[in-house]
């Protein structure tokens, strides 16, 4: 579904991402776990179009719209839900490439059975939802343009555990229901590692450690570092 080859991203003369390679098997879920401002954000950004590399190949020449169009959707960090905006007009917003009235309708009715807070929600202002109610909004929206690519940037970021714990499951239901592919960059390296199949530990731009999720946290430096020694 996705290969990435020898990606280098920079900002300015400060080099973000040191050729990193790594790949998503279509319908699995892959994590990418690291520590703060270690390159886990860019590298999403980057294969959504919305920034550039220096190097590399990866989705490259496109601008993000057509990049949607070819079948990713992308769930920043931080929700980014349109807060002015009402609930059902985010996930309309959502299938803005969607012409088949009939198609909206059915990912519509798809969205708010996997997230019913949401359908209680429907005519609610966005910005006046929960954290754990937009960040199920966020998901939704990008469910909404029918992706077969899904990525998802800190999805339980300022959750409480139980909420976590709910998110968690929507995220391995919609793999298991759609067979979304799903490269999900997760500081929770725990509970990333418990739903995917695979995983590449991400540090300081460069790509460390990679394997199958079971491994890696067995492994006595993925352990120390992001599973606090368990």
């Amino acid at each position: 579904m996705l290969e990435i080859r020898n990606l280098t991203v920079n900002y300015g003369a400060i080099t973000a991402l040191h050729g990193i390679s790594l790949q998503a098997q279509t319908g699995g879920i892959v994590t990418l776990i690291g520590s703060n401002g270690a390159g886990k954000t860019t590298t999403l950004k980057t294969i959504s179009g919305l920034l550039k590399p220096k190097s590399g190949k990866n989705i490259t020449g496109l601008p993000p719209h057509e990049i949607v169009k070819r079948g990713l959707s992308h769930v920043p960090e931080g929700r980014m839900i349109f807060a002015n905006l009402t609930v059902l007009e985010n996930l309309q917003m959502g299938a803005y490439l969607q012409s088949d009235k009939a198609v909206v309708r059915r990912e519509l009715d798809f969205v708010l059975a996997m997230f019913p807070r949401l359908k209680e929600r429907a005519a609610q202002v966005a910005g006046t939802l929960s954290g754990g109610e937009q960040q199920m909004l966020a998901i939704g929206r990008a469910l909404m343009a029918r992706p077969k690519f899904l990525v998802l940037d800190e999805p339980s970021l300022g959750l409480a555990p139980l909420l976590v714990k709910t998110i968690f499951e929507k995220i391995v239901e919609i793999n298991r229901e759609r067979g979304l592919t799903i490269l999900l960059v997760e500081q929770n390296a725990n509970r990333a590692l418990e739903i995917s199949s695979f995983g590449y530990v991400l540090e300081t731009g460069k790509i460390t450690v990679q394997g199958d999720s079971a491994s890696l946290r067995k492994n006595p430096k993925v352990q120390n570092a992001y599973l606090g020694g368990s």
